[in-house]
């Protein structure tokens, strides 16, 4: 079966076949078309950082599947990409801080215009010592020594002041309780630190005591002997114990010196305490029983060595070492650290009460020494008295009970 198109539709379907096409050409080579004539420029090139941006956005698109596999890929290729430019962008500088930046001596108080300090102790303005902060220890050597070049004479390194004093002073109620608290308690307060004053009362410890150490200015600590026996021959004893369990329970590191708050001691007698390293002694002058004399106690040196002893009593020749209890000082880690000093037992070191009176400090010193050889004579050949022990006693004051009047007036009359 045939179909007859008439010729003039055929002509109108070709016209319209071919239209498109010229026009096409005849755009192409039209003038206004070509390129730098009427065009628009091209824009300039992106820079490297734009083209690594537009990267993510321009990745090869596939076709979709029916799965989300190519999905979650797609997204973490884009979450590795963005995660590598973020790192390298961190690891490179944006710019380079110049002089006038911001470094540590802007912050400095210092008007010297020295070189700049590079650690953080040039934040503050501290005293010599206290620049140990962040630097080797022999960089700090070199900074303390160029500090105290610059600053002059001022306080002492205190590094360089030696150990700790450990000051064991038993006290009770009596009349003249508070004035040689304060008179010992001043004393000490003009002993360069580090220093600890260790109180012991008896049974309780008064408010007035207390009240007095907190106004010396000196570190302290009041401690009570519990001892409740009614047969106790010297409270002075069992006050000292008290005072060397708390040494030995809190391993404190130093040296031990038992000071009598009724004594007169030297400035000079705790800088050479300081100098001892296991056991040292120094003769101790003393008033006779009879009050009208001066005697002398302690050790005979030749240098620093105890050749022999002072002794004026009869009744005390039998003693071993001839000691008063104000007249030696020992390391503190002898009682706590037996090993290091090749004790032959590791039993606690005390004073005995149940001795004559009189032979308290020569068994408490065989106690942590052997013999003589394991002294040190303070000063050089003991040569100086450096306290003095007085034997003062006020039998025959008033004194209240508790440093405070019980009760007022029998008869109190009112005021008009």
């Amino acid at each position: 079966m045939a179909i007859l198109i008439p010729a003039p539709a055929i002509n109108r379907f070709l016209d319209a076949s071919t239209e498109p096409a010229m026009a096409w050409i005849r755009r192409s080579f039209c003038p206004s078309y070509r390129q730098g004539l009427l065009s628009p420029p091209p824009p300039p090139p992106p820079s490297p950082l734009r083209r690594l941006l537009m990267m993510g956005a321009y990745l090869p698109r596939h076709p979709r599947k029916t799965s989300n596999i190519s999905s979650w890929r797609r997204h973490l290729l884009r979450f590795l990409l963005f995660f590598l430019l973020g790192f390298l962008l961190g690891l490179s500088p944006f710019a380079d801080l110049d002089d006038s930046g911001l470094r540590p001596h802007d912050f400095s108080f210092d008007d010297d215009g020295g070189r700049p300090r590079r650690d953080l102790s040039a934040l503050v303005r501290s005293r010599p010592w206290e620049i140990e902060i962040v630097r080797p220890e022999g960089l700090v050597a070199v900074e303390l020594e160029a500090r105290k070049e610059e600053e002059g004479p001022g306080e002492p390194d205190p590094r360089s002041l030696g150990k700790l004093l450990i000051v064991v002073t038993p006290t009770y109620n009596r009349a003249l309780q508070a004035y040689f608290l304060n008179r010992l308690g001043q004393t000490l307060r003009l002993v360069p630190p580090p220093l600890l004053w260790i109180v012991v009362e008896m049974n309780a410890a008064s408010m007035e005591t207390a009240q007095i150490l907190r106004r010396t200015g000196v570190m302290y600590r009041h401690l009570v002997c519990k001892k409740t026996s009614t047969d106790i021959k010297d409270r002075g004893v069992h006050q000292r114990n008290t005072a060397l369990e708390h040494i030995e329970r809190h391993r404190l590191d130093g040296i031990v010196y038992f000071a009598d708050d009724d004594n007169i001691y030297s400035l000079e007698l705790f800088d050479r305490m300081r100098e001892i390293r296991r056991f040292g002694t120094w003769p101790v002058a003393m008033l006779a029983q009879s009050k009208n004399k001066a005697i002398l106690e302690g050790p005979v040196c030749n240098g620093s060595q105890v050749i022999g002893w002072h002794t004026n009593e009869k009744s005390k020749r039998l003693r071993r070492f001839h000691v008063d209890m104000s007249g030696f000082a020992f390391n503190s880690t002898i009682l706590w650290d037996p090993r290091r000093w090749h004790r032959p037992t590791s039993n606690a070191i005390r004073q005995l009460d149940t001795v004559k009176e009189g032979f308290q400090e020569t068994t408490f010193i065989e106690q942590i020494i052997e013999d003589e050889s394991q002294m040190e004579g303070l000063p050089n050949n003991c040569s100086r008295i450096m306290n003095w022990h007085l034997h003062l006693e006020a039998r025959n004051f008033v004194y209240p009970k508790g440093w405070q009047v019980s009760r007022n007036l029998d008869v109190v009359i009112p005021l008009k």
